[in-house]
């Protein structure tokens, strides 16, 4: 199974954020259907999206769509206070396990006997907001209410983010009436037609597992080849990079630099992550290397836009579920100042 940008995404628009603070939330009043909503109801409604998952265990089969392609995952989520605990099993291709405590995530390849060991930080929530600010979604996003309608039995309210501008692509989500927990979403290309879709083929609510039981059925590390991805976080402008200017709406959340696997010591990578509050655009730099970066190069697979292209002794690339001019704005405004 693929789970690179496309898959984490959609995994992550079904898995939400987990808060000890979230209160039980009354779902936001309900607008004539197609009505924009004001900025105060489109808080209202991504914070409860937001915050459902962090409230609420569930079971699930999710199924992802995107660039022809279809796969699927099954998905146990269980939250104690503050943490969050999750089991991911790939059901297509080559057998993978995800298990999550938190930040921390170890995923197996049993062919392999492989691990990999990773410090995720909070840009896997759904929504961005909790970096871009959801205000700032209400003033490059308008919300429509579209009606109500079913998903793996379940009653959900639709919503549809129009995009105000061309530097992003619309969302169309369903939310479960009585919690908020997205249940179903899609991303919508300039002529409304579906580029990628994640939703729930099957759902339970609530768990019979406790988090100790989940985290009780990873597997030892004993025999396995262990992993580690170790990233510093550090400033673009000491790397000596600057952005000349953002993209409209986008906001720099993170830098870090990671060292590149079976590259010579030295070799570090830069990613740089950018949100408009609803979804993300990454920027990578490394150094150019002629046997390994042969030419420049544009993809797109589902809403996952790739762009790709030299700049000196660097290659840079630019990844995002945006239309390409988007890429290729970020990629102009880079500058090497050293």
């Amino acid at each position: 199974m693929r789970f690179s940008a496309i898959a984490s995404v959609a995994l992550c628009l079904a898995l939400g954020a987990c808060s000890s603070q979230a209160q039980t939330a009354a779902p936001p009043t309900k607008p004539a259907a197609g009505a924009e909503l004001d900025a105060g109801s489109v808080r209202a409604w991504l914070s409860r999206i937001h915050e459902a998952a962090g409230r609420r265990d569930f079971s699930g089969t999710l199924v992802v769509s995107a660039g022809g392609g279809v796969h699927s995952a099954r998905i146990v989520h269980v939250c104690n206070g503050a943490e969050r605990y999750e089991r991911i099993d790939a059901l297509d291709g080559q057998p993978r396990q995800i298990y999550r405590q938190s930040r921390v995530v170890h995923t197996f390849w049993p062919d392999s006997r492989t691990v990999l060991i990773e410090q995720r930080g909070a840009l896997s929530d759904f929504p961005a907001l909790l970096h871009g600010g959801v205000d700032r979604i209400a003033e490059f996003y308008e919300l429509r209410k579209l009606g109500v309608d079913r998903v793996a039995g379940h009653e959900a309210d639709v919503l549809l983010l129009l995009p105000r501008d061309g530097a992003r692509f619309a969302h169309r989500l369903w939310a479960e009436r009585k919690t908020g927990l997205l249940l179903r979403a899609e991303v919508l290309g300039e002529r409304g037609e579906v580029l990628e879709s994640s939703a729930f083929s099957e759902l339970v609510m609530g768990s019979k597992l406790s988090a100790e039981s989940l985290m009780q059925g990873m597997p030892k590390l004993d025999g396995l080849r262990v992993i580690r991805k170790v990233s510093t976080p550090v400033k673009l402008e000491s790397e000596g990079w600057t952005l000349r200017e953002l993209v409209p709406g986008f906001q720099q959340v993170s830098c870090v630099k990671r060292p590149m696997p079976g590259e010579e010591a030295g070799a570090d990578a830069l990613q740089l992550v950018f949100s408009d509050g609803m979804t993300y655009v990454s920027l990578f730099i490394e150094p150019f290397v002629a046997a390994k970066h042969q030419k420049a190069l544009q993809t797109a697979m589902g809403a996952t836009q790739t762009l790709m292209r030299r700049q000196g002794d660097w290659w840079i690339t630019v990844m995002g579920d945006v239309p390409m001019p988007t890429l290729q704005s970020f990629y102009s405004a880079l500058e090497r100042k050293r």
